[in-house]
């Protein structure tokens, strides 16, 4: 009924070459992602068999999740009047509230637009603008930044509370409802799903999934790689606003009639604990995690896993090998992106190859491209490029043009390919700072600082780190007469920490009287790059 999302996607010229090869991958024409993901499970485990488990010891069964995903369904149709179509933003944790609210979303045929509780008003800003939400369902604790929003771009937004005391929470409303909700019968490729991405280039673009995308997660990667089990305890640390996290901890496990673990928040030592306190037998997290936990000495906590998944950034051979080594774990390492949803290339077990990112997963195809478009033989870096069952779409947005190459989908990720098939991963090819497997984008770093009473300008690279792989480094402009010492520098963090989520603040900050540029002032960060990358070739790596 609201044609919004179908009326901003790109041209159909402009769009990605879509396969649907195997024979998971056919789908009926009409499909909705929320009823096959929770009903099915329903239908085929049964309504007690334990679904969600948190920290704090909760436990909710497919059956209750069910029901309070039919309510949630309920209030949106019922009291909010969403309709087919319109955009339902969520700002929560990992709990079970936020995967009731995603999936009642989803079976009341809205779009829903999934973000992290730890952005801020500035970075929502940009997702609602291009978004235009009717409804967004907001974790009590995390209210503000989204008032703010609404207050300044989208007076008409209902701002919906969950998990609070006040009348008009979700929860109080939910308690209203039956629970008994027919899923509007969406057709397979309708927008279920906008994807925010990192914003390597400024403003995040806007990623669309059909209903069909996300089960085809599961029939490529999740099936012909993770292969859950109904026994298996699943966790994951990524944020559910994280399209890797939503299929580690909604879509591979649900399909399986898994249960998972919800954490909102866990260091890695911590995570570790949990995996052996929960019994759990699949973990995904990024790399720099399992090297927390083997330097913490707390490796031993992950022997009951059967599986552990990384992604986020490339994980480095030597911790791949004292993973295998400590723990006797083969990581299935894999490269997604969040214009393809999740994994895309990957290998599991016989087909791991220590060093090599893996192969395409079944249902995928890649090649590497040069400059130009044209495809490069083994041996060559160049430009990863994939096709498969899913592919960018970006809402209105002209940048659709620069990932789409020739039918192809072009990640921003330099790799080569051996004589096997095999793809290793080089570099990235934009600004983006791969941190602990956050993907923080430089020009959002920038606009931040430069907010800052006594910055003139700056510019973020990414400084190489033994232990999250990079963090963000700040070189910084002041203006005339002020002092750059160990106060300001604080004082920025934590300005910026303000602005921004905390996680992407810059960890190194240095003064300078100017920044490199070339003869028509274009910034040159590759200068800068090149200071932080020769000082780190120099320096041992124990002594980082």
């Amino acid at each position: 009924m609201d044609t919004f999302s179908r009326d901003h996607l790109p041209p159909c010229g402009q769009w990605p070459v879509l396969e649907f090869t195997t024979p998971e991958l056919q789908y009926s024409d009409r499909l909705n992602a929320g009823a096959e993901l929770i009903d099915t499970a329903v239908a085929t485990h049964g309504p007690d068999r334990p679904a969600i488990r948190t920290d704090a010891g909760e436990v909710w069964s497919y059956g209750h999740l069910q029901l309070r995903a039919n309510q949630i369904a309920q209030v949106l149709v019922e009291d909010l009047g969403i309709v087919p179509g319109n955009r339902v933003l969520l700002r929560s944790p990992n709990n079970p509230w936020t995967v009731a609210c995603w999936l009642g979303v989803l079976k009341a045929g809205a779009v829903v637009v999934t973000t992290l509780a730890a952005v801020r008003w500035r970075e929502l800003d940009p997702i609602v603008t291009k978004s235009l939400p009717s409804v967004a369902l907001v974790d009590h604790r995390y209210m503000s930044d989204v008032e703010t929003v609404r207050e300044k771009i989208l007076p008409d937004l209902v701002l919906v509370p969950v998990g609070g005391d006040t009348e008009d929470d979700l929860v109080l409303r939910c308690a209203t409802k039956s629970g008994t909700f027919m899923p509007i019968a969406t057709a397979a490729d309708d927008v279920a799903l906008f994807g925010p991405t990192s914003g390597s280039t400024g403003a995040p673009k806007i990623t669309t999934h059909f209903h069909r995308d996300i089960l085809s997660i599961d029939n490529t990667f999740g099936r012909h790689v993770l292969h859950l089990e109904a026994d298996d305890m699943v966790a994951c640390t990524a944020p559910l606003g994280f399209t890797f996290g939503l299929g580690m901890l909604v879509v591979f496990p649900f399909r399986a009639g898994a249960c998972v673990l919800l954490v909102e928040s866990a260091t890695p030592t911590r995570l570790a604990a949990l995996v052996e306190e929960h019994g759990v037998t699949v973990m995904a997290t990024a790399p720099t995690a399992y090297q927390q936990i083997l330097k913490a000495g707390e490796g031993g906590r992950l022997r009951g896993l059967r599986a552990a998944v990384s992604a986020g950034e490339h994980i480095p051979q030597p911790v791949w090998e004292q993973v295998e080594s400590e723990i006797g774990l083969r990581v299935i390492d894999g490269i997604g992106a969040t214009e393809m949803l999740h994994i895309f290339i990957s290998g599991a077990g016989a087909d791991i190859r220590p060093g090599a990112t893996g192969k395409p997963v079944p249902g995928y195809r890649a090649t590497i491209l040069d400059s130009e478009g044209e495809e490069l033989p083994p041996g060559v870096e160049g430009r990863l490029a994939v096709i498969g069952p899913v592919g960018c779409r970006y809402l209105d947005d002209d940048r659709q043009l620069g990932y789409v190459v020739n039918g192809w989908n072009v990640t921003g990720d330099v790799f080569r390919r051996d004589e096997d098939g095999y793809f290793y991963y080089c570099a990235r090819t934009d600004n983006m700072i791969v941190s602990s497997g956050y993907n923080i984008g430089g020009p959002e770093v920038e606009a931040a600082i430069d907010t800052h009473r006594d910055v003139v300008e700056s510019a973020v690279v990414a400084e190489p780190h033994p232990e999250r792989g990079s963090v963000v480094c700040a070189f910084v402009v002041l203006n005339d007469g002020v002092v750059g010492d160990e106060a300001k520098v604080k004082e920025i963090q934590d300005h910026v920490k303000q602005q921004i989520a905390p996680y992407k603040y810059p960890r190194d900050v240095r003064f300078r009287s100017s920044l490199p540029r070339n003869p028509s002032g274009k910034l040159q960060r590759y200068v800068l790059r090149e200071i932080v990358e020769a000082e780190h070739a120099t320096v041992p790596a124990d002594s980082q």
